[in-house]
């Protein structure tokens, strides 16, 4: 039986971030990967790379966003000289796009208590009125009031991402098995073993990235991990000529063209179907903004799941009964893909979370992390 130095236990772009950034710290890594039939968070992702509006009453997740935005240059640019995927980053800045004049009072509002807490570090934003924002935005409606601009926010195509972080781990050395769910994992011997249908793999590390799979996995090694799944509905149109480069919080158009229309966030279970009321809703939404888009034809809907923790903050925990056994969870898979490859890995492979980081552990659910 092989042992590694680490099992990465989710193929998603949680745990294909950490495995991608564990291999780069020279450890043996084994992926493991429920396959096609996984729940992907990825698959109903809007791809923003953002920043505004985060971490309002916890400063620190602001300051992680932030950090994660500012490191996803650098981050693609590995990615994509590594396994020539081009996985569409660009980082122009965001808009959060008003419908009315109170929802544009809400967001300055909101923008300015994030920028109070933000003290030293400074938190830039700008107040654009119609007028400046149909210079940014060509086609936006006649009744929008406005929208706030953040220069942090970007945006990246996620399935592209999610296919180079498993090529770039298997470049560097990574090994992946697809449709090997984790059934348990047990401590031996020092270490874990983690138990699929047909096989056992040994790691020195093992880490819990298995999104709304991680309830129960870690429970025998001391991890409980509150997740829940939040439904997001969205629609992409066909293909059109470039009319912006901008990322907002109610479209975005794509390298290819097509315009993302979104979103929804329902707790529905883990029910993925569409229904028409919700995509009539977004689509009001944003043919309001962008009269244009009426004359597009839709392509395609489709639900998906995002994974939350009860305060909506990531997790980062290691057991306190079993070091060396870690979970990783978040809804911002590509915002803070950056972060867990470079940052997370390195806490992981080390085998210890910073104390500046603490207030993402389990303890704040009032659920011990020790079993």
């Amino acid at each position: 039986m092989t042992t590694f130095d680490a099992v990465v236990i989710g193929g998603g772009l949680v745990g294909a971030a950490l495995s991608f950034g564990l291999t780069g710290h020279g450890l043996t890594v084994a992926m493991l990967d429920e396959g096609d039939t996984a729940l992907r968070a990825s698959r109903g992702n809007f791809g923003l790379v953002w920043v505004q509006g985060k971490g309002l009453g916890r400063p620190e997740y602001a300051r992680w966003s932030r950090r994660s935005a500012g490191n996803w240059s650098d981050f693609a640019t590995e990615l994509t000289d590594l396994t020539d995927i081009d996985i569409g980053f660009s980082r122009p800045g965001g808009l959060l796009v008003a419908l009315t004049e109170n929802e544009l009072a809400g967001y300055v509002e909101m923008l300015e208590a994030l920028r109070s807490e933000a003290g030293n570090d400074g938190y830039e934003f700008e107040l654009l009125d119609h007028r400046a924002l149909s210079e940014l935005l060509p086609g936006i409606g006649a009744m929008i009031p406005g929208a706030t601009y953040c220069p942090y926010d970007g945006h990246a195509n996620p399935l592209h991402l999610l296919h180079a972080l498993h090529a770039g781990f298997i470049a560097r050395g990574g090994r992946y098995y697809a449709e090997y769910a984790a059934k348990g994992i047990e401590a031996h011997n020092g270490g874990f073993r983690i138990h699929t249908e047909t096989r056992v793999f040994e790691g020195a590390r093992v880490v819990i990235a298995a999104g709304l799979g991680s309830a129960t996995l870690g429970t025998t090694i001391g991890l409980t991990i509150p997740v829940v799944p939040l439904q997001g509905q969205l629609m992409v149109t066909e293909r059109s000529a470039p009319r912006f480069e901008l990322p907002t919080n109610l479209v975005r158009q794509t390298n290819e063209g097509s315009f993302l229309l979104g979103y929804s966030q329902e707790d529905l279970g883990f029910d993925t179907d569409t229904d028409a009321p919700t995509l009539r809703d977004i689509a009001w939404r944003c043919i309001r903004a962008f009269p244009f888009l009426a004359d597009l034809r839709v392509v395609r809907a489709w639900g998906a799941l995002r994974i939350m923790t009860p305060d909506g903050f990531p997790v980062y925990a290691q057991s306190a009964s079993h070091p060396g056994a870690f979970a990783v969870t978040c809804h911002s898979g590509v915002t803070l893909a950056a972060n867990h490859a470079l940052d997370v890995s390195k806490w992981i492979a080390a085998g210890s979370i910073p104390d500046a980081y603490g207030c993402f552990g389990l303890e704040r659910f009032d659920v011990s992390p020790a079993a």
